[in-house]
């Protein structure tokens, strides 16, 4: 008997795979925090004797964290076979937990260079962005799976606003950019028992301004975005989700700017990159919200900002 997954259930999967692509980013940094970025010391196995090692703390961590990843890995991979059996089909679902599946074994491939690399910054940093990759398409593979199958293409909001929108969007990733910059010059290598590991070489406190004035200007443009719709009828599609990536990202400030302050804790480093996840998924979140806005809104009248919206774009 052929088997077949309704959109709800396939929506489930996705969700699932969406959340352990994020656990599994902050879990990575737990292995850099807690010193046990070379807790095994080769890959694909933990070390020459064993390919699998717990006979240490920090290969235990790491190892644990590389074993998680096979849960990852069996989540992306339901998704791929959930895509083809979910009735109706659609190509842009298959498409785009495929591209989980290839993310995720590419993250492997880099993980081990990190490894071989004995956790040079830019291997770490690659790392890192590549798992921000994954998780905002799992984010869009999540969005996509709760819309209607026959949904029409509309734009939702008026041209300005969506550039605004994506303005916030740009800005979050370039301050997570910028912040791997600061984890690639600051303490926390990775490295286990304090053994000298390669730095980017810059100064702490310079890094450091670059990604707070980033931060600090997106959330401006944020500010500005939340002004303009305030008085439209577009001020229901973006206002809530507008509204989690500011108070996450002024949440965020507060908790980097502290951090810096009482000079780098461990524990409020880790706060700072699952919040940093939250916020990324926050700015994917905002996007998708108005991502069918489109050449089609700069041909419409001023008062496009302040007409009805059809409710068939708004299903989740």
């Amino acid at each position: 008997m052929k088997r077949s997954l309704t959109p709800v259930a396939y929506r489930r999967v996705t969700l699932v795979a969406l959340v352990l692509l994020c656990i599994i980013v902050v879990t990575g940094a737990l292995v850099r925090l807690t010193g046990s970025g070379l807790g095994c010391s080769d890959w694909p196995t933990c070390n020459e004797q064993h390919f699998v090692d717990v006979g240490t703390a920090h290969s235990a961590i790491e190892q644990i964290n590389r074993l998680f990843t096979g849960l990852v890995v069996v989540a992306v991979a339901i998704a791929v076979l959930g895509a083809l059996v979910r009735v109706p089909r659609r190509r842009d679902l298959t498409w785009l937990s495929v591209s989980l599946v290839v993310g995720v074994f590419g993250q492997a491939v880099v993980g081990g260079v990190v490894v071989k690399t004995k956790l040079n910054p830019v291997a770490v940093q690659q790392h890192f962005l590549l798992s921000m990759v994954i998780v905002a398409a799992a984010m869009v593979l999540y969005h996509r799976a709760g819309e209607p199958d026959d949904a029409p293409s509309a734009a939702v909001v008026d041209v300005r606003t969506w550039q605004l929108t994506w303005l916030v969007t740009t800005g979050s990733a370039l301050a997570i950019i910028t912040g791997t910059i600061v984890t690639g010059t600051g303490p926390h290598s990775g490295s286990v028992d304090g053994k000298p590991v390669r730095r980017f070489g810059l100064h702490i406190s310079d890094v450091a301004r670059l990604h707070s004035g980033v931060v600090l200007i997106t959330i401006a443009v944020a500010l500005a975005l939340l002004w303009r719709v305030r008085n439209t009828a577009t001020r229901a599609i973006i206002e809530q989700a507008l509204g989690a990536w500011i108070g996450l990202a002024l949440l965020q400030g507060l908790i980097g700017y502290t951090q810096y302050f009482s000079g780098i804790p461990v524990f409020l480093v880790a706060v700072h990159v699952t919040l940093a996840t939250g916020l990324w998924l926050a700015a994917i979140n905002l996007a998708l919200t108005t991502r069918q806005s489109n050449l089609v809104a700069s041909k419409s009248s001023p008062s496009s900002s302040t007409s009805p919206v059809s409710s068939s774009t708004m299903t989740a």
